[in-house]
């Protein structure tokens, strides 16, 4: 697969609450980083894409989204556009992760792209 999913997001109104239903359901241990996020690692025995639990605010909605990796975010905006998507996160950095963006497909599914640093890829 040229550019795979990497990660995949769930965003809903109470970080404990998904945390702790999450961690009962599938035996997932998420490990904090930040205020309002968790991170959920891969399957002990490297099966499976890691991903993350956010805390949404405000108007945002609960939503489940993949990322998908990518050389170059304005491209790939560029493209999803012409087959006629629309940008909804603009690129935004990820300090000592690399940077990400997101687009809405022709059906409204949120889809997220991510360019890992040389640094957070190798590892």
């Amino acid at each position: 697969m040229t550019n795979p999913v990497i990660h995949f997001e769930i965003g809903g109104r109470d970080l404990a609450r998904m945390t702790a239903f999450y961690g009962e359901l599938f035996g997932w241990n998420p490990q904090p980083a930040g205020p309002e996020y968790a991170l959920v690692p891969p399957g002990a025995d490297g099966a499976g894409v890691g991903g993350g639990l956010l805390q949404t605010s405000g108007d945002m909605p609960p939503y489940v989204t993949v990322y998908v990796a990518v050389d170059d975010l304005r491209a790939m905006l560029d493209r999803a556009a012409a087959l006629g998507a629309k940008t909804v996160v603009t690129p935004t950095a990820i300090p000592g992760i690399g940077e990400f963006a997101m687009f809405a497909d022709p059906d409204g599914n949120i889809i997220g792209l991510l360019h890992q640093q040389a640094e957070a890829a190798a590892s």
